[in-house]
């Protein structure tokens, strides 16, 4: 049987799957089943319907001894009688010889006029035909740290016993163990349950080591990514991870309105083999492309077949990773166990992790009551977001003994803003950027952190505090000023000529020549007051509604609304429980919202989400201010195609600038390290210090029964 007929079938026969066999290079034109067409005319008129879809790409194996002719076809093949949608390449054996120059050309029969086409197609693909190098890793801005024959990262202790258990806290409950439901609140850390391509971030601001993926390969032109995948991976129920399973990942998250912007740049995913993928992309591959694939979770295809991924559900679904669901009650608990025999215990990115043999998480949703079950070791560990508690809650015997440790973790995972005040620039009453400085002025920030926050706080100076580097401080260098100059007509002025400040007091009264600046810039904005009430020329009002589903919330706000009534601006807070709160946020439907702005380094992946106005009108988006300003769009666009680190952040600065100057919205404190209250009955790793871009707390960890033994807790 010829080779083209033998294509067809093949096609034919793995259309549904979506996974190519292995084919052995080896094989001759007439090694494939009696199937299909056998008359020269059956042949023609398949090459006459296939032609104009006919795709060529190498084989995985030497470069020049054989190219695979991979039929891509769209006609209305099959039982169904429809046309199929594009589905992954199907690579199909044939005879080769070398052509003039090095190309391939594939010897078929019967027809002259067709071979002729054909051959000259795969002899044109050839020249371009470039065979990927696989390595263990990817770095962008510097060379990789770790070599290929790495055992294990330098922050792990890899020979940390196995053993323990760790109970944590959940502070709201959860109705889902889906990891993309749209409406389902997910259990805290069910992403252990699964695995990811690659992993990144802990010791190196822009390096990728392989974890699903064994191999990592990008192409001559930067635009398509390669990744074969371990051969030792396998789902919980024993089936292996294939390229199936990344593909119908990537696509599911494509498809999910609140993730499908990280992966905005993907074109296509095809399948090469069960074990290799390509990633086609728009333009060149950056580090903003990468840092998605470490984040999601791949999941299985099989399982999810007859399934609905975004339902909202606490059925425990099939994973791959080192943890598998034990149980979980709603409003309770979730425990995860560890899978004695995971794959991917002893890789290098894993070993000396993972090592409690069953983690809890209990849900508490007063935090006061969280609190007194600690301090009775009903749970292990608990993050203190509250500074009060922080300064004086654990003066207790148990922490003079040191059997209840306070520990910061310092590392820079996440940096930016911990609270800020979203004023909705989708609003009218938001639009002047005049209104917006008048709002930020009336902040008074030294008040709040000396008498409410035992002035433990640092404001926040940058949208991205706690990188230095990526901080616009003092005036634009000249590198912003080239990024800059082109919008210096759509920018203010004093963007060029003065360092940017927010207002500082002296902590003690109000701050009378901040709310008299207010006063002067509403006024210029056509804002007037009259018998005390801030109004507009029709008459109307100045009011802002925040909306909040926590009530600590208060402790914020109150003191701002009290500044905002002296400016004549009646500020209410509207508390509403969490469903509704849902809604009126996706509905856009609130004058300003007390957020968090948190990226992870580097925080480039993050900007087109957070400050993009393609994302202002997009629901589920964290672009909570709905800032849509084309100048920010513009250095945004230039910020995600850096290939320096220097670049990089010459353009945060740069973007940095001009958010800050456009008072969008109103920073207050900078994200502080991790602050953690445990009982001390765990062993950590000697050079813990070395991650400083992710703290390895819990997977790093190690449950310690001498020290364990020591702790008596008065119940």
């Amino acid at each position: 049987m010829g080779s083209l007929r033998f294509c067809a079938e093949r096609a034919r026969q793995d259309w549904a799957t979506g996974i190519p066999p292995e084919v052995d290079e080896r094989q001759s034109a007439d090694d494939g089943p009696a199937h299909g067409p056998t008359s020269d005319r059956g042949t023609d008129s398949l090459a006459a319907s296939v032609l104009a879809k006919l795709r060529v790409i190498p084989t995985r194996r030497a470069v020049g001894a054989t190219l695979v002719v991979a039929c891509v076809i769209r006609g209305p093949w099959g039982g169904t009688g429809q046309a199929r949608p594009l589905r992954p390449f199907v690579p199909c054996a044939s005879a080769t010889r070398r052509g003039v120059g090095g190309g391939v050309l594939v010897s078929w029969s019967p027809k002259r006029s067709f071979l002729n086409l054909a051959a000259a197609l795969v002899a044109t693909a050839s020249l371009h035909a470039v065979e990927p190098t696989y390595k263990h890793g990817i770095s962008f801005f510097h060379e990789l740290k770790y070599p290929a024959n790495f055992s294990h990262f330098d922050y792990i202790n890899p020979d940390a016993p196995k053993g323990g258990t760790l109970i944590q806290t959940a502070r709201r409950d959860f109705n889902t163990l889906s990891l993309i439901s749209d409406v389902g609140v997910a259990a805290p850390n069910i992403t252990w349950i699964y695995d990811i391509l690659v992993s990144y971030r802990a010791e190196e601001i822009s390096s990728f080591y392989g974890w699903l993926a064994d191999g990592l390969s990008v192409s001559d032109d930067k635009r398509s990514l390669f990744i074969r995948l371990h051969p030792r991976a396998r789902w919980h129920d024993g089936v292996p991870i294939t390229a199936r399973d990344v593909k119908f990942t990537l696509e599911l998250v494509q498809a999910t309105i609140w993730l499908r912007g990280y992966l905005s740049w993907l074109q296509s995913v095809e399948i090469i083999s069960e074990r290799e993928i390509a990633l086609r992309l728009d333009s060149e591959l950056t580090i903003s492309n990468m840092v998605p694939l470490s984040w999601f979770p791949i999941m299985p295809a099989h399982y999810w077949e007859g399934r609905d991924p975004t339902r909202a559900s606490l059925e425990p679904p099939l994973g791959s990773g080192p943890y598998r669901v034990a149980d979980v009650k709603r409003g309770r608990h979730v425990r995860y166990e560890r899978v004695p025999d995971y794959w991917g215990r002893d890789i290098p990115v894993n070993k000396g992790r993972f090592n409690f043999d069953q983690i809890q998480y209990n849900v508490y949703r007063d935090a006061t009551v969280a609190r007194e079950a600690l301090r009775k070791g009903l749970f292990d560990a608990w993050f203190e977001r509250d500074d009060r508690y922080w300064a004086t809650g654990y003066d207790i015997p148990a922490r003079d003994k040191g059997w209840l440790v306070l520990d910061y973790l310092d590392d820079r995972e996440e940096i930016g803003v911990n609270r800020v005040i979203a004023l909705n620039n989708r609003r009218d009453r938001f639009k002047d950027p005049r209104v917006r400085e008048a709002l930020t002025l009336a902040v008074d920030f030294e008040w709040e952190n000396r008498v409410l926050r035992h002035g433990l706080l640092d404001r926040a100076l940058s949208n991205f505090a706690g990188a230095p580097s990526f901080e616009a401080r003092g005036l634009p260098g000249e590198g912003e000023l080239a990024l800059l100059a082109p919008f210096r007509e759509q920018l203010p002025a004093r963007l060029f000529t003065e360092v940017f400040e927010f207002p500082r007091s002296t902590g003690v009264g109000r701050n009378r020549a901040a709310l008299e600046r207010a006063r002067v810039l509403l006024a210029q904005s056509g804002w007037r007051v009259e018998d005390g009430v801030l109004v507009n020329s029709s008459g109307e009002p100045f009011e802002i509604e925040f909306l909040s589903r926590d009530i600590a919330d208060r402790r914020t706000l109150l003191p701002y609304l009290d500044a905002l009534k002296v400016l004549g601006i009646a500020g209410r807070i509207r508390l509403v429980e969490t469903a509704q709160y849902i809604n009126l946020r996706e509905q856009f439907d609130y004058d300003a919202r007390l957020t968090r702005n948190d990226f992870h380094t580097p925080p480039i992946v993050f900007l087109s989400a957070f400050f993009h106005s393609q994302s202002a009108s997009e629901h589920q988006s964290a672009n909570v201010a709905g800032v849509a300003d084309p100048v920010v769009d513009a250095l945004i666009a230039n910020a995600i195609k850096v290939t320096t680190q220097e670049e990089m952040a010459i353009a945060c600065r740069a973007l940095d600038r001009v958010l800050l100057w456009g008072f969008f919205q109103i920073p207050l404190d900078a994200i502080a390290p991790f602050r953690l209250v445990y009982w001390d009955k765990f062993g950590r790793p000697e050079r813990e210090d070395l991650a400083v871009y992710k703290s390895p707390f819990p997977d790093g960890w190690w449950y310690d029964d001498t020290k364990a033994a020591r702790i008596e807790i008065s119940q």
